[in-house]
């Protein structure tokens, strides 16, 4: 039995979902791994200078920015973050190589940016042999030292993008592999299809009119407040907005008054049942949501300015170059798009394209990491 560790953090939730869906899938298939869930925040807390600095972790410092919607002027932030991250490498180095040689893995899986570096160099320090791989969560790197560093290591992308990036940096095509897509939940594939009858009574016990169709607002776990302006504006639209785990906001939605049926939902696991009931997405263009989307054959509707989150921009490029959704420059424009989503034959056309995508990364994956410990084995 071969030890993985999973490296995943909470600032965003996409890298634990992910982490935790291709955990789900390997003990499925009953595959020769010990998964052990790592959270990297937890191993650095000791040298967190943002804690210091500000009494909140990094993860939950950028939770906060994303909860409250600051993410103007984000670009610059991350250059200053990682201005920090490599004044303190040295002692991430450090202490990532003493949890190594304790813990002993076969191989170590990255989830997350921004770090690394200080994985793979604290890896070659402890245990030279064992392979590191970092599995990207976004569809594409936003250089530099955000995903792909130039390093001996084994990469995991989910788009031709990714896969150009890796190699214009110089890694060779043995250990850059592609899979279709990125990773999601098991559930998404598990879920059963409903048939016209069950789904219009699905639909209207959550007091919706079956015939009419019903937009999805999600804007990742924590929410967003843009959803309460999206809502006013589609006031006569059916909605079905999930919040995370902003519960203020889902105060608000429930309070505001809206022609149409709105149904408001906190966290919850059953994305994909919603996902079922829903006719068109709008959110932001996470790749995690977006995925999820595409998957359960939903045309999208993004935004894309100063806002977005600077990694999160190629996703918008990639909704075009699909022919999954649009792209607005702002969500003030969103009741024209709805319009236009819902003609008739541009929503065929949106539908269509999400149909020409199978993405089967969460079950591609397990393959390419069993091959990879054959390879250094032998």
């Amino acid at each position: 039995m071969k030890k993985l560790d999973f490296i995943f953090f909470d600032a965003g939730g996409g890298h634990r979902a992910a982490a935790n869906g291709l955990r789900q899938v390997i003990e499925q298939q009953d595959r020769p791994f010990q998964i052990r869930m790592v959270n990297l925040q937890e191993l650095l807390d000791s040298i967190d200078i943002f804690r210091k600095i500000t009494g909140l972790r990094l993860q939950d410092v950028y939770n906060v920015f994303l909860k409250n919607g600051w993410t103007l002027g984000s670009g610059p932030l991350m250059t200053g973050m990682h201005t920090i991250i490599r004044m303190f490498h040295s002692q991430q180095v450090r202490v990532l190589e003493k949890f190594w040689l304790q813990s002993r893995p076969d191989m170590v899986v990255s989830l997350v940016p921004n770090f690394d570096r200080a994985l793979c160099q604290s890896l070659r320090k402890a245990l030279p042999q064992v392979p590191f791989v970092t599995i990207l969560t976004d569809i594409a790197d936003y250089p530099p030292h955000f995903w792909i560093e130039q390093q001996d290591q084994h990469l995991i992308c989910g788009s031709d993008k990714a896969v150009e990036q890796a190699l214009a940096l110089g890694h060779t095509p043995a250990k850059v592999h592609q899979v279709s897509g990125m990773i999601l939940n098991p559930r998404f594939y598990e879920i059963t299809p409903l048939s016209p009858a069950r789904r219009a009574a699905d639909r209207a016990d959550l007091g919706f009119a079956p015939d009419l169709p019903v937009g999805l607002l999600l804007f990742g776990g924590e929410g967003a407040t843009v959803m309460l302006q999206i809502a006013k504006d589609l006031d006569n639209r059916q909605l079905l907005a999930i919040c995370g785990h902003n519960t203020k906001l889902a105060e608000k939605l429930d309070a505001l008054p809206h022609r149409a049926a709105m149904f408001v939902e906190g966290f919850t696991k059953e994305i994909p049942r919603y996902m079922q009931l829903a006719d068109y997405f709008i959110g932001k263009p996470g790749p995690g949501s977006i995925s999820e989307a595409v998957a359960m054959r939903l045309p999208v509707i993004v935004q894309r300015n100063s806002w977005t989150l600077p990694q999160e921009r190629y996703n918008t490029e990639w909704v075009r170059e699909q022919g999954v959704g649009i792209v607005l420059p702002d969500f003030r424009g969103i009741a024209r798009a709805v319009d236009e989503l819902l003609v008739p034959s541009t929503y065929a056309r949106f539908r269509t394209a999400t149909e020409r995508i199978h993405n089967r990364a969460v079950f591609e994956i397990p393959d390419i990491l069993e091959e990879i410990l054959q390879h250094h084995l032998a």
